[in-house]
């Protein structure tokens, strides 16, 4: 296997001037790698303490804080501490709920009171982006892009990527096969900030690439079928800060997430066939590392645990690939594959974690635990069901929405146990969102606000921790 070695690597920060800072900021440091700083240091030192299992004390992924800010939540992890939720519930418990214009499989954001979400309008493809108060659902504005029919997925939409925030501005992505586009706006008045048109799309599935926002950059892997290359922008200007050229074979639709070795800044991940995993430096875009492992489409998005990465890949449906691979912790050293898997694994859910356990969720409804530490799958159970949602932790369950509309709660621990499983009004595509007390999920048509309550008890130490 190919391991190709680093090129570039940025002189470590001094690590007490991060740890100063991360004590100053306290609980707050948890999601303002998704924010603007005031400058890129400031930025890579507060994401020092929440990717790659060194998570500050107060990580609770935007409980409290009212974050969700980008696909699966603060760096894709999509976890969350400190609230709970019923078991069971039906439309009578959410505290509001809203039908949608058009369709999308986009998942819903939220940044203090607002909660946005993406649709498209399936007779002209219309882009739209609603913004509505999250207290109550009002809707606050819309904004409307001229769009154009063009081929899709069956399982696909118009509006299937996630946008990204920062602490005043949205940032959203879409394309026709003519243009890639990518626009900011103001989350209170949804005025246009910028615009950038990135060239055409080509993708005989659409697109669904989300964009992620890292200290006061704006990235966004754009890896098609035409010419490929990863992008970042400033989030002030729309400035293009740099842009890495990539190989191509089959678009994907991975999200980047952020690694923090035990030396050095942090590193942008990214998923796709051409690439396999690969590392690039946040400032310049350069490569770092990549291990081209897959053979298949890439749909989820690589997905930090326990300090591996765990990436997938797959074709009709089916995943066929899963690595778990252990980055390198100090410059010159060489990332290692610790596992692959070959079966009953995820093609389009991205994973999900406690601790050391990572729970890959399957297209089928097959569920494996592995124990990254190791390398030892602990448990694989068939839940059943179709899947294009990820899992998301809250607390110590996982909880995960069929698209047929089947809710699916599972205990994450080192032993299987299904803690609920029911059927809700519509399925869906869309991995929910939590932020506060509530539990946003986005159906076919609707959105909706399921209050929950604070933690009675702190869940048990993951084994990570121990």
């Amino acid at each position: 296997m190919k391991l190709i070695a680093m090129t570039d690597f940025r002189q470590a920060h001094d690590g007490k001037s991060r740890k100063s800072l991360a004590v100053t900021l306290g609980p707050l440091a948890c999601v303002c790698f998704l924010m603007v700083v005031g400058n890129w240091s400031a930025a890579a030192s507060i994401a020092d303490n929440i990717v790659a299992g060194k998570e500050a004390a107060g990580d609770m992924g935007g409980v409290g804080l009212g974050a969700w800010p980008r696909f699966r939540g603060p760096n894709g992890k999509g976890e969350v501490d400190g609230v709970e939720f019923p078991l069971r519930w039906k439309a009578e418990d959410y505290r509001w709920q809203v039908k949608l214009p058009g369709m999308g499989h986009s998942s819903p954001v939220v940044m203090g009171d607002k909660i946005f979400v993406t649709t498209g309008l399936s007779d002209d493809g219309t882009q739209i982006l609603l913004a509505f108060q999250a207290q109550d659902g009002k809707l606050l504005w819309e904004k409307h892009y001229p769009g154009r029919l063009h081929r899709l997925h069956q399982f696909n939409s118009y509006a299937s990527s996630t946008p990204a925030l920062d602490n005043r501005r949205i940032f959203w992505a879409w394309a026709i096969p003519e243009a890639l586009m990518v626009v900011a706006l103001d989350q209170t008045t949804g005025e246009e900030l910028w615009r950038r048109e990135l060239g055409p799309f080509v993708s005989e599935h659409g697109f669904g690439a989300s964009p992620v926002v890292i200290g006061d950059i704006v990235v966004l892997a754009n890896e098609q079928d035409g010419e490929s290359f990863v992008i970042a922008f400033s989030a002030e200007t729309g400035e293009i800060r740099w842009k890495t050229p990539r190989r191509t074979e089959k678009t994907a639709y991975s999200t980047p997430c952020l690694f923090q070795p035990s030396e050095g800044p942090p590193q942008l991940i990214l998923a796709s066939w051409a690439h396999g995993v690969s590392s690039l430096d946040l400032q310049t875009g350069s490569v770092l590392w990549e291990v081209p492992v897959f053979r298949y489409r890439v749909v989820a998005s690589p997905y930090v645990v326990g300090g591996s990465v765990i990436a997938s890949c797959g074709e009709g449906g089916v995943g066929r690939q899963v690595a778990i691979l252990r980055p390198p912790e100090k410059p010159g050293a060489q990332p290692k594959i610790m596992l692959e898997l070959k079966q009953d694994i995820p093609y389009v859910p991205t994973a999900v974690g406690y601790g050391s356990l990572a729970f890959l969720w399957s297209d089928r409804g097959v569920i494996t635990c592995v124990d990254v530490t190791n390398s030892q799958v602990l448990w694989k159970e068939r839940v059943g069901g179709q899947y294009f949602a990820s899992p998301i932790r809250i607390g110590e369950q996982l909880l995960n929405i069929s698209r047929q509309g089947e809710v699916v709660i599972v205990r994450a621990s080192e032993r299987f146990e299904l803690l609920a499983r029911f059927t809700i009004e519509e399925g869906t595509h869309a991995t929910p969102a939590v932020a506060g007390d509530t539990l946003y999920i986005r159906t076919y048509s609707r959105l909706a606000a399921l209050p929950g309550r604070p933690s009675r008890s702190h869940p048990p130490i993951p084994p990570a921790q121990k």
